[in-house]
């Protein structure tokens, strides 16, 4: 029997490493497609879509700025469901940097702030890439919102 060096179930040699470089364009996507979804002139404090195709309503999907000072916005999004108490209402903070022109989600649900990269197992059963699984989940909310959303200003049909 030969020994090996290495023990296939070394949690250091299956070490998760985040891409960047997706996740640079990714908030920077989420950014473009946010900025969009708000209205362009400041003093505003909520704005919501109805979300849904010709007599179907999926929900609203409501964006409060919860905070804004001169190089970031820090706004809550919010879907909520006439569905009952079993479908949870998605609720995530995402902060606008206006100087670098990216979005970051902050923090999901109840789980304040989210890790870059989490170790596995944890206390929440937070997966290792559970921040680029959380922004991948808003890039598509939000493109679900600027294809079915309806709001009382038009949204740019250009990215």
């Amino acid at each position: 029997m030969v020994a090996t060096s290495k023990n296939r179930y070394d949690t250091r040699s299956h070490r998760y490493v985040a891409d960047l470089t997706k996740l640079g364009a990714c908030y920077e996507a989420n950014y473009r497609r946010l900025i969009k979804l708000i209205p362009d002139q400041g003093g505003w404090d909520e704005v919501s879509y109805k979300l849904g195709r010709s007599s179907d309503l999926f929900g609203v999907v409501k964006i409060s700025l919860l905070e804004s000072t001169k190089y970031t916005d820090t706004l809550l999004l919010e879907q909520v469901h006439n569905t009952g108490r079993w479908l949870n209402n998605p609720q995530i903070t995402v902060r606008l940097y206006h100087d670098a022109s990216v979005a970051e989600v902050m923090s999901c649900y109840r789980h304040r702030r989210i890790e870059a990269v989490n170790a596995y197992p944890n206390r929440f059963m937070h997966h290792p890439d559970e921040k680029v699984q959380i922004n991948a989940f808003l890039a598509e909310w939000l493109s679900f919102c600027l294809q079915f959303g309806a709001s009382h200003f038009e949204i740019p049909t250009k990215m």
